[in-house]
């Protein structure tokens, strides 16, 4: 399926196949593509890249297709592998988290940092944290896949 580009999100790096890929719901997915483009929130005189995730109710676009900033994907990327990370250890505490300390990571990020976290406002974080391991571990192989591949691009660009 063509994403459109007569929407106000201009698509200039599509990969249209998507739903081929999109993890546990590969070819059955209504995320029919993802996009690099331009925003569709530019102004005048200011064009910022956008991602969009393209996603079609198998009659129409669905205005739940999500569209963000470049920096945000990376860092939603940056939580998944430190959240990944930390999974990786979390065996150690009896509720897989101190909930005395429940800051994982400081990640410097443009002269401050982001705080990574377990969320002890949950009220219900102790089951929550056990059904997010259990999914977290159910879907090793496809994050991992990902990972490896972001690993090896990474290395190509020099980081």
């Amino acid at each position: 399926m063509k994403i459109p580009t007569d929407l106000k999100h201009k698509p200039v790096i599509v990969a249209e196949d998507y739903s081929n890929i999109d993890g546990r719901s590969a070819y059955d997915s209504d995320a029919q593509g993802l996009s690099l483009g331009l925003a569709q929130w530019n102004d005048r005189g200011r064009v910022d890249i956008s991602a969009k995730v393209w996603r079609h109710t198998g009659e129409r676009w669905s205005r739940q297709s999500e569209e963000l900033p470049l920096h945000r994907v990376l860092d939603l990327a940056i939580l998944v592998c430190r959240a990944k990370l930390y999974f990786d250890e979390a065996y150690r505490y009896p509720k897989f988290y101190d909930p005395e300390n429940p800051v994982i990571d400081r990640v410097g990020l443009q002269g401050d940092a982001m705080t990574v976290a377990v969320c002890t406002e949950n009220e219900k974080i102790d089951e929550d944290i056990q059904l997010f391991m259990d999914a977290l571990a159910r879907d090793g192989e496809l994050i991992g896949e990902r990972l490896r591949t972001l690993a090896r691009i990474l290395k190509e660009m020099g980081y």
